[in-house]
Order: structure tokens, then sequence, then C-alpha cells
């Protein structure tokens, strides 16, 4: 077996063995830059800042989708977003944490030959990576217990991801009386023996996902067998749960409301709230303090640009569907919406000059550090709505305001998994991702998200 399975979620230990490799790499990196300035001397100092030269690194990696881009784009892809990681991101972190704390703590020296050594053993440890593993064969093989409209449902929301993904689909396993239409290649006999044929074709989880749960001739559904592969350690999982874990959305077609309140997640406890409240506070603080400069250009730039006030408001609604008043830098013009609220798109012509910059810049967004500090918003969460348009959303796609169960955030799960989009479909193609994090956030996801965004914000991408 080539993966171990940590919660719910599958690590393969290939790549666990990567990751662990890069991070002793990134040690030896801060220890031999610290040894080309001082020799052997002063080598306790050097352990925190070993530390610090690690985690900071290996931040930066995964803020600018390095390790995704190594299976999605390529190798060259993968050198590219590394020398941003660790160039850009990586060295600039670094100067600032020595700002703040002292060039004792984080010299010069560890950031010029320590990046410029962990750029060269990372961009190496990878290649050989490729050259060795077969990825291909670190996929784990699912075979699907159903073949109508169910099951092409599934394949359909995978066939967009599949080439990254840790799974190949072996088959589909059609069950009595059901009407076929999935393509015919995948279609595979019903085995006598369930086990024998997972053994046989090293299966190592059965999606169910049949278009009727019982078949109305022949035998009832294959429970005894499904019971005995489970026995053996194959795994069982219906289609919405396999969804959710693989592609980290909830599909709302195949959402029973059932399945909210009897599946894990959708849990909150008094201490994560005050917890996650205590980050948001010290964080937008923090934050405030160290761009409040850029923040006053901004709003310098905003009154010379065009005629109106510097800030813009609106009403959104946030936890539980109470109002609130969200601030942003203006980046339309004045009587942008003197006809009602409409969609913003893609290259609108309401947007001002300085407008296009701040949004591609998310300098827009600075105020709503206020709004994190007034505890309306949270500095991770399903982005806020217009009421105008949450009233419209609620009829027409069910389960919508289940996004209002948390606080709403500056920046979101699926901002980071779904580009911009104005328009109810992409609505609901952004709710399965909302209600994906309404589930399960908790505090790591959250700093995952914050980390990732960085990529959003370098990139521009989901900009309009």
């Amino acid at each position: 077996m080539s993966y171990i399975r940590l919660n719910k979620h599958y690590i393969h230990l290939p790549y666990l063995f990567l990751g662990i490799t890069e991070a002793a790499l990134l040690a030896l990196a801060a220890l031999w830059s610290h040894h080309f300035a001082n020799g052997v001397e002063d080598l306790p100092r050097s352990w925190t800042q070993i530390v610090i030269f690690s985690i900071v690194l290996s931040c930066c990696t995964l803020s600018m989708g390095v390790y995704l881009a190594l299976v999605r784009e390529g190798f060259g892809s993968m050198v590219l977003r590394t020398l941003v990681s660790f160039f850009l991101l990586g060295s600039l972190s670094l100067f600032l944490i020595g700002v703040i704390f002292g060039e004792a703590l984080i010299p010069q020296t560890l950031i010029f030959w320590g990046v410029l050594i962990a750029t060269a053993l990372v961009v190496v440890t990878r290649f050989i990576f490729l050259k060795v593993v077969d990825t291909k064969q670190l996929k784990r093989r699912v075979v699907i217990y159903g073949a109508g409209s169910k099951a092409k449902k599934l394949l359909d929301d995978l066939a967009p991801e599949i080439a990254v993904l840790g799974v190949t689909i072996v088959g589909c396993i059609p069950s009595d009386n059901e009407s076929i239409l999935v393509d015919q290649q995948l279609i595979i006999g019903e085995p006598q023996d369930w086990l024998g044929f997972v053994k046989r074709e090293q299966i190592s989880e059965i999606v169910i996902s049949p278009d009727e749960r019982r078949r109305s001739s022949g035998n009832a559904f294959p429970l005894g067998q499904f019971l005995d592969c489970k026995l053996a350690g194959i795994d069982s999982t219906d289609a919405l749960s396999f969804c959710e874990r693989e592609l980290g959305r909830i599909d709302i077609n195949l959402l029973h409301p059932s399945w909210m309140l009897f599946s894990d997640g959708f849990k909150y406890s008094k201490r994560m709230l005050i917890a996650k409240r205590l980050f948001d506070l010290a964080l937008a603080s923090l934050f405030f303090l160290v761009l409040w400069p850029f923040m006053l250009l901004t709003a310098i730039a905003v009154r010379l640009d065009s005629p109106g006030p510097v800030l813009y408001h609106q009403t959104r609604t946030g936890l539980n569907g109470k109002p609130f008043r969200i601030y942003k830098f203006r980046s339309m013009r004045q009587d942008a919406e003197k006809n009602g609220a409409v969609w913003a798109k893609k290259n609108d012509s309401r947007v001002t000059r300085v407008g296009a910059f701040i949004r591609n810049t998310r300098l827009d967004e600075l105020p709503q550090l206020y709004n994190v500090i007034a505890g309306s918003m949270s500095f991770v969460g399903p982005r806020p709505e217009r009421p105008e348009f949450v009233s419209e959303l609620a009829k027409q796609l069910p389960f919508y305001e289940t996004r209002h169960k948390v606080k709403p955030g500056l920046m979101g799960w699926a901002q980071l998994k779904y580009p911009y989009g104005a328009s109810v479909e992409d609505a609901k193609n952004k709710l399965q991702y909302d209600l994906y994090y309404t589930k399960n956030h908790s505090f790591l996801m959250d700093l995952l998200i914050m980390i990732q965004t960085v990529e959003i914000v370098l990139l521009g991408k989901g900009v309009h």
C-alpha cells in the first residue's frame, strides 16, 4: 500500500516522504548558510534561525501551489513557482522578520545564501522525484457501483480534475434494472465474488452510487459482500462523500438534508469560536499597523482619480442572515448603481482607472479590516453577498442559506477553488465550496486558505 489514511483523507507515502525530505533540506540550507557566515560559532542561535527559515519557505511553497503545479503543469512551471515563492515571497518575508525582530535573528547572509542553496537543493530533489517515482502508479484504484445518472454525474464532476487527483477510476459496475448512462468502455460486469474481484484488481475503494438502492429483481443489494470487502480493508463510500473528499466541495445535486445532519462536520464549539475571534483581532490589528501607509496612498489615489467619496459601503448578509455594512475603497464611478444592484462583470466599464489597479491588487478590500475588528467578518469564511442577490439565490439554489451559518470572511475556500463568476450558475458552483467550508472549517484549514490566497493576489486570479 503506497498511501496512509489520515482521518478521512489519503496521503501518498512518496509525497509525504518528499515533503519531509524538503523540510530537512531547508534546514540544511539554513545551517550551511550559517556556517558560511560564522563557521561553527554561535550554533545554538542558528537553530532558531533554521526553524524560522524552514517554516517561512514551506509556507511560501504552499502559497504558490508548487506541489500542485508539479503534478498539473509539469517541471518547468514548478521551477518558476519555486523561484517566485523562495526569491520573492521567502526573501521578503525573512527580510521583514529581520526588520521587526532584529537582524541578529534573521541576518542578511541567511536570506541570501539560505534561499540560494535551498532553491538548488529543492529543485534537484523534485527533478529526481519525478524521474524515480511513477506518479501514475501511486493513484488509488476505485470502482463505482452504479452506471446510471448518479454515476455519470460523479464521473462528469471528476473529469476536469482527474489528472491531478490521487485516484484512477477502474470502471462502473451497474446494478440490476439501472439504465446505463456512462461510457460503455467503463462498464464491468458484476462479479459473483466481490472480495476476490477487488483483490485481483487491486481496488482500494468502492463508491456506492446506483440510481436505485434496491433492485426489483434478482438478489438484493449485495450488502454482505460489501461488508466482507470492508472487513478486508477495502473502503466503501457514497458518491457525495467521495466527491466531497476528492474535490473539496459538496455536490448539492446529490445532497440530502439527512446527510447534513448525520455526517461528520457542521460542528462548532465555544472554545473554537473564541480562539478564532482572538486570532482575527490579532491578525487584523497587525495587518492594519503594517498596511496603513498603503491604505493612505490608496485613499489619495482614489480621491484624485475621480469625484466621489474615498470609501464605498454596501449592505451585506452576515452570520445567520444578519445584515451588516461592508467597507471598500471605491473602485467604480459614483453613479455605478444608479439603476439598482447588478452583478459585476469582466472588464466592467463602471470601474475607474485606479479602481482597476486596486481591484487587481486587492487593495480595495483593505478597509474590511475594520469589519474584522468590529466582529461582523472573519479573516476566512464565505464571501458575504448582497441581500438583493441572497433573496433571489435562496429561491433558486437549495441549501443556499446554509452558507450563513459561519461568519463571512475576507477570503474564502470558494475564491481559491472557483474563478470569478457573476451568474446564478456561478453562484451554485461557489455554493458547493462554501458548504464544504461550512462543514469542515478548522483553524488549520483557515491557515491553508490564507497561505494559498497569496497566489490569488500575486497572479491576479478571479479579479473583475
